[in-house]
């Protein structure tokens, strides 16, 4: 068995889950600032993702789900997963992000597990608080350790692919890693770089 671990936004999906649920609030330009330093290595991680979360309050949670339905999913992702569960991986995915975004992609593309966090709603509303698995900069690195001693993976059946800062932390982890579309704080730390929208060109490295 081995285990390929995917960033969601901006890797598995094409864009940021919290700047389309800016969008009907009017933020979409504020949030996707944040959102931009943040994946550039300028902010800490968790202080970006709780003040961008922050900005989303009073959102009603139905509208944020039914965005979160149908978030445009990365061209390849389906012939990649196909492919790599064909060799024997267990395809899971790693989200800064939201449940409400990553467990609908799990289930259209059949990944085995997504680990993401939880946008706080009360009375129907987002309350602007947050919590979950991925809140910090270390949390990919943190739970990759954990789902390889789960399954019994080596670094060495390991493929991880990310785009932003909040990546890095998984690489040391992975015999294969993939800067995809990505920052250039994340391609220093990669040796597999694929500057091109189309996540099937990853198979050309496996």
């Amino acid at each position: 068995m081995k285990l390929a671990v995917f960033d969601f936004d901006s890797t598995l999906m094409d864009g940021e889950t919290i700047d389309f649920l800016a969008k009907p609030l009017g933020l979409e330009e504020k949030v996707a600032s944040i959102t931009e330093k943040a994946m550039a290595g300028e902010l800490d991680f968790f202080e970006s993702l709780v003040e961008r979360v922050s900005l989303l309050k009073g959102l009603e949670y139905a509208k944020a789900v039914e965005i979160c339905k149908d978030l445009p999913l990365m061209p390849g992702a389906f012939d990649l997963i196909r492919e790599l569960k064909k060799q024997d991986y267990k395809v899971v995915c790693f989200s800064g992000g939201f449940r409400i975004g990553t467990t609908p992609a799990k289930e259209k593309l059949g990944l085995d597990a997504d680990f993401s966090n939880i946008l706080h709603e009360k009375d129907g509303v987002l309350t602007g608080l947050v919590g979950g698995d991925m809140m910090f900069g270390f949390s990919k690195g943190d739970m990759i350790q954990r789902v390889q001693a789960m399954l019994g993976v080596s670094q060495e059946d390991t493929l991880v692919a990310g785009d932003g800062a909040n990546d890095v932390s998984m690489f040391p982890y992975a015999a294969k890693k993939v800067a995809f579309c990505a920052k250039d704080i994340l391609k220093k730390e990669a040796n597999i770089i694929v500057d091109e929208k189309d996540l099937t060109k990853i198979l050309d490295y496996i």
